[in-house]
């Protein structure tokens, strides 16, 4: 059997000895949720009413000594920052703005408490020793071991053989101790300490009000561990004068074996510094201990938190007890997780809050923030249309759906990629000056708050509010209070900079989740533990890594000197853990212990080596497992056809009835989309599925082509009115003039209205470099290989289409093909059919087989369709002997513009094989198209479809899209 819990013998100690003077005595714990406990225990053990202790956080406790208020972190790092530049200027450097330095005042602020709390002499660690000789003259009291670590750090700061970077930590690390007094002296004259400080002055004789331990009979320390020097040098003296009482809480197992870094702190307490621990020895419950332990390894991190809804209604009678069970998050980024995987109906207590920035609040003011950021570093008054969209789609917005949709239509209409202000007034939702500009700090903290009012009022309204939101929204609130405190002598700070700020001090806003704190599940950080004791404990998150972590805070004052000077290094930390982690399992007697076992880049998918520790070493019974998450499986569906009846039948016909009002005609696309994938023909041809407008920030060969297409259009179309016929100097003057007319293309490609002149973004302008080289390659072609020409057409899409005989249902029935021409022109007596591509498209093809096969993956796009158009000209103006070109801009210069088969080697179609292809090409026009007229074979896809990222019609088809070819 266990001992009594921990807190439990600290009250029936504290009743033996002080009994009804308890209220003349000051009890101090290391964080609150103790004392509730305790107060508890107290109350039941007493049996009667009686005046209850004061109760103290150490901190709370030693503030009694101080009258000076503390200074918050902004109004620190203003004032390190304005030192630090003076300093730089006596020694004739520039100054760091206050963006530039906060990240290092930050490390600097951490080194200057810890030397506080350690009681070091700045001027010591941050001595300037040029000469290893000088170490044992310069620190007499440092012991041999100490002096070697001195000797190893400065022994790589060789004279001569400094490198920048250690110039300039020297130079830093020489400015210090005059940095740390002055800032110092200024906290003092502004009437302001910091926690450090306050400590400092109590142990060093220094505090305005040293005597105010003398309003208690007695001070009681309960729980603590790991100890400053501050603190130890006042206990010791406490102690001396009779005035201080010890109760810590350990067990014999590691607190009597040195090699267990677990009693680490808690032997140098009382072998080292004489504390007394007012229970007697440590109990020794771990060594005998042989109670089960199981170690769940599951299967991803929010799968830890998944699997506590089947394990916690086993012990559902128990619950009510405060010390029943208890979870304890080592890694605490699974509160949230956890929180959504507590049976329905169990109570609970949290002592860590609800974090802002896992809300939707924190959200939506991160994208107000941003958005804000974006306006000062851009200058433009200009948002990013994809922050726009996540504004107007946030749940918290409450934008109405008209008003999302008519933005979104003129950010499509315009092509914004990055949206005017001015086109943003918002007139519905719960902060219709989102979108305005704020030019100060001043100006974006009230804006905040007209924003957190916005959402409290709609969700009121709503009637959707929740309490955790209510209570995020005033934890909010009351930061920003206190960072405009600290802005307010400040008004110059550039707005990204104070937005930063805002941001780094909302991340470490949390909202308490109340609960009733001594009824049901106890869910803990494992700091918040000590002390406390439960019959069952669950700690998830135990991952190497997380218990302990590996990471030591930022610091300026290397290994090798905190070692030197006693300060705490990444042992204390380890430490510190394994204690916290030990003295839970003292207790209970059932623990399970979950770990990720998945391996990623922030997950060594280790189990913690303190459990590993403890199998070879304890009795305990351990109990190994693997949990694996349950994983529906659905086979895949069978592929989606089309039957063509009913409607679509109908909707076919319209192809094929010559006295249909509106009847459809098929283009070359339309051919190319059917064999490409029948399905895909369905969606864009039948049923008429329209691709959705949008914004792209990706290159869209699709838009390449039109522009450069509109170019050559408005090329050709010039030298036509101007000359018969088109020789070689006539076109080149042209080429000086394609990124003017490459740029009306895209315009006109983007619908902008009339007289509307447009301001290429940055996507624009690599685009319109592109399509100018790809026009030039196409002029230089004809220039050096095709003129003098005639143009005898220029995309005319009024008279290119045919009455084409196909036999659908037994019936003859005749479909209208028709196609828009880039170009007809005539050189040396042959007419030529010309069309331009800029995509990956080929004039070689491997054989009339596959080329002309029915819905054939190989193939080729760009000849059928030329193909297509050739016929169409044949057929509409009886010219013979037509000749496809294809003008393929990345294959123009060393392929030509013929096609051929089976490689350059091969032959090149023309004469009379160019007919005989002409001749195939129609029945396998013919074929395809009784295919598609066919009412038994219905609409499929074909899987051997190429699909690119993006492709809108993707989901409909249930295929991934290819990869883009660099």
């Amino acid at each position: 059997m266990s001992a009594a819990p921990f807190l439990r013998q600290v009250a029936a100690d504290l009743l033996s000895r002080f009994g009804d003077d308890l209220k003349d005595v000051a009890v101090v714990l290391t964080n609150k949720r103790p004392a509730v406990f305790l107060r508890k225990h107290l109350a039941d053990l007493a049996g009667k009413p009686l005046w209850s202790p004061a109760f103290f956080t150490v901190q709370e406790f030693f503030a009694q000594s101080a009258t000076l208020p503390q200074g918050n972190v902004l109004a620190q790092f203003f004032i390190l920052h304005r030192l630090h530049n003076g300093l730089l200027r006596d020694e004739g450097l520039p100054e760091e703005t206050p963006d530039a330095f906060y990240s290092l005042a930050e490390t600097i602020l951490s080194d200057f408490a810890q030397l506080d709390y350690d009681l070091v002499d700045p001027g010591e660690v941050y001595a300037e020793l040029r000469d290893i000789a000088l170490l044992q003259q310069r620190f007499p009291h440092l012991s041999a071991e100490q002096q070697r670590f001195m000797r190893q750090f400065w022994e790589s700061f060789s004279v001569g053989k400094q490198t920048a970077i250690q110039q300039k930590f020297l130079q830093l690390w020489g400015r210090l101790p005059r940095l740390y007094r002055q800032f110092k002296a200024e906290l003092a004259q502004q009437g302001l300490t910091t926690s450090a400080t306050t400590y400092r002055d109590l142990a060093e004789g220094h505090a305005a009000n040293p005597q105010f331990i003398e309003a208690y009979k007695q001070v009681v320390f309960v729980g603590f561990n790991a100890l400053s020097r501050c603190e130890i040098k006042l206990f010791t003296q406490w102690q001396e004068a009779g005035k201080a009482l010890f109760y810590f809480d350990g067990d014999q197992y590691y607190t009597n074996d040195d090699l267990q870094e677990a009693g680490l702190f808690l032997r140098r307490n009382i072998g080292q510094h004489g504390l007394k621990n007012a229970l007697g020895d440590f109990p020794s419950v771990l060594a005998t201990k042989t109670s089960r332990l199981d170690v769940v390894a599951a299967s991803g991190a929010v799968a830890q938190a998944k699997m506590l809804s089947a394990w916690l209604p086993t012990a559902a009678a128990g619950m009510a007890s405060p010390t029943r069970t208890a979870i304890i998050l080592a890694d605490e980024r699974l509160l949230i997780p956890l929180l959504q995987s507590l049976p329905e109906g169990a109570d609970f207590n949290v002592t860590v809050g609800y974090p802002l920035v896992q809300s939707t609040l924190f959200g939506y003011i991160d994208l107000w923030l941003r958005i804000q950021q974006y306006y000062a570093t851009h200058g433009a008054g200009a948002a990013h249309h994809l922050d726009v969209a996540a504004v107007l789609a946030h749940p918290l917005c409450g934008v109405a759906a008209a008003e999302r949709r008519s933005i979104q239509q003129l950010i499509n209409e315009n092509q914004w990629l990055d949206v005017p202000a001015q086109a943003l007034p918002l007139s519905s939702g719960s902060y219709p000056a989102f979108f305005t500009e704020r030019k100060n700090s001043g100006a974006l903290l009230q804006a905040l708050h007209g924003l957190l009012e916005g959402v409290l009022e709609q969700r009121q309204r709503d009637k959707a509010l929740q309490h955790i939101e209510a209570a995020l929204l005033l934890a909010t609130k009351k930061t920003l209070n206190l960072l405009h405190e600290g802005l307010a002598s400040h008004p110059d700070l550039s707005v990204d900079f104070a937005c930063a700020l805002i941001q780094k001090a909302l991340q470490s806003v949390s909202a308490p989740i109340e609960g009733e704190p001594l009824n049901g599940i106890q869910i803990m950080g494992l700091l918040e533990s000590r002390c406390l004791d439960f019959d069952e404990v669950f700690i998830i998150g135990a991952n190497e890594g997380a218990l302990p972590k590996i990471t030591a805070a930022p610091t300026f004052i290397p290994d090798s000197i905190r070692r030197a000077h006693g300060l705490p290094v990444l042992e204390n930390q380890d430490a510190l853990s394994a204690y916290l982690f030990y003295r839970l399992l003292q207790h209970p007697q059932r623990i399970t212990v979950v770990y990720n076992q998945v391996v990623d880049e922030g997950n060594s998918g280790e189990v913690s080596r303190f459990v590993r520790q403890l199998a070879f070493e304890s009795r305990l019974t351990y109990h190994h497992r693997v949990q694996r998450q349950p994983v529906r499986t659905v086979s895949p569906p069978n592929p989606v056809t089309v039957a063509k009846t009913g409607n679509v039948w109908q909707q076919m016909q319209r192809y094929v009835d010559v006295d249909a009002p509106d009847r459809l005609r098929l283009s070359a696309s339309g051919l190319t989309t059917y064999l490409q994938s029948p399905l895909l023909f369905f969606l864009k041809y039948i049923a008429e599925i329209k691709e959705p407008p949008k914004v792209s920030e990706e290159f869209e060969l699709n838009r390449l082509g039109s522009v450069v297409h509109g170019a050559m259009q408005t090329v050709y179309e010039r030298l036509r009115t101007q000359h018969e016929t088109i020789e070689a100097a006539h076109i080149r003057q042209q080429i000086a003039q394609l990124p003017q007319l490459c740029l009306g293309a895209l315009a006109k490609e983007l619908k902008l209205p009339d007289g509307k002149h447009l301001t290429p973004n940055s996507m624009h302008r690599i685009l319109l470099k592109i399509a100018t080289e790809y026009a030039a390659v196409f002029l230089r072609h004809d220039a050096s290989e095709v003129a003098p020409l005639h143009i005898v057409e220029l995309e005319n899409d009024r008279d290119y289409a045919i009455e084409f005989p196909i036999t659908v249902c037994g019936e003859e029935k005749t479909i209208c093909l028709y196609g828009i021409i880039d170009r007809v022109d005539v050189v040396a007596g042959k007419t030529r059919v010309v069309d331009y591509k800029t995509g990956r498209d080929e004039l070689k093809f491997s054989g009339y087989e596959t080329l002309f096969a029915p819905a054939s993956a190989k193939s080729n796009k760009a000849m059928i369709q030329t193909l297509f158009y050739t016929l169409l000209y044949e057929q509409v103006t009886g010219t013979a002997g037509v000749e496809p070109n294809l003008y393929v801009a990345r294959k123009l210069r060393n392929e030509g513009s013929l096609f051929y088969m089976g490689g350059r080697s091969g032959f090149v179609v023309e004469g009379a094989g160019l007919e005989d292809t002409k001749a195939r090409f129609v029945e396998f026009l013919r074929h395809t198209l009784e295919e598609l007229f066919n009412p038994d074979i219905p609409f499929g896809h074909n899987s051997n479809a190429v699909l690119y990222p993006g492709d809108p019609y993707q989901e409909f088809l249930g295929q991934q899209p290819a990869e883009e070819e660099a």
